[in-house]
């Protein structure tokens, strides 16, 4: 019995360490931690105040940083929200494979480090709205640790707004199949491909899907001119969908 007590007073804990903050306020709300001010000169980051993605795609957040740590060992990196326990709180990237990250982050945010030039970037591949929030960078290297409160990022997740393309070759003319594409190229190669389907009442064969663009084989019939086509696309990790309709020009040979 006072094993298993032991065990959830654990799992409690863990699960306490990833408890939210503050999320998806503005970096200058007053209740998130502040750093001295101005900035350091021995601890710099260079980040952008703010980056703004759609639903579903993705977004480079630039960082480099500098420290004033001259002890030995590996140098461990974090991206947390601003909001959110550092000391033991779950981050939403690092380099630190010890460190439990946040499940929601888990797979869509990956740090881009590279202690030769000390690249911090962060990318966020898959953006959902509850991504949406301030966001902090830290460093630690032995018993060196240092919060960069005054450099805070901002991303903002808006909604998808971009919608597919449909190619049709030439004219669509009764009884000869004719190959559509419905392509999104403005969505990241990088992230989870998206699943495309086809509506309307001449919709037949539906060919392989390239990573970003379907194809429709459309054998039109007469009673088929002036009626809709919409090209589909849902990009599943994200959970939204974008969509274009056209409308059938059927000619008669």
């Amino acid at each position: 019995m006072l094993r298993l007590l032991l065990l959830l007073s654990l799992l409690w804990a863990v699960e306490g360490a990833c408890a939210e903050g503050l999320r998806r306020v503005p970096c200058d709300d007053p209740r998130l931690p502040q750093g001295p001010s101005p900035q350091d000169p021995e601890h710099c980051v260079d980040v952008p105040e703010s980056v703004t993605v759609q639903e579903g795609l993705c977004v480079l957040v630039p960082c480099n940083f500098s420290y004033r740590g001259s002890e030995t060992g590996n140098v461990s990196i974090y991206w947390f929200h601003a909001g959110d326990n550092t000391d033991h709180g779950c981050p939403v990237a690092t380099n630190n494979s010890t460190r439990r990250v946040q499940e929601e982050t888990q797979g869509r945010f990956h740090l881009l480090w590279d202690p030769g030039t000390n690249n911090c970037s962060l990318s966020i591949r898959d953006a959902k709205r509850s991504d949406s929030g301030c966001y902090l960078f830290r460093v630690e290297k032995g018993t060196f640790k240092w919060n960069y409160y005054t450099k805070k990022v901002f991303v903002r997740v808006t909604d998808l707004t971009h919608t597919p393309d449909i190619l049709i070759p030439g004219t669509l003319e009764s009884g000869r199949p004719s190959n559509l594409t419905c392509s999104v190229s403005w969505a990241c190669e990088q992230g989870t491909p998206p699943t495309f389907s086809w509506e309307g009442t001449s919709v037949s064969s539906l060919g392989p899907n390239i990573i970003h663009s379907s194809v429709l084989t459309l054998t039109p019939l007469p009673q088929d001119h002036g009626t809709n086509l919409t090209c589909q696309v849902k990009f599943p990790a994200a959970g939204v969908t974008t969509e274009r309709t056209i409308h059938l020009n059927v000619t008669c040979e």
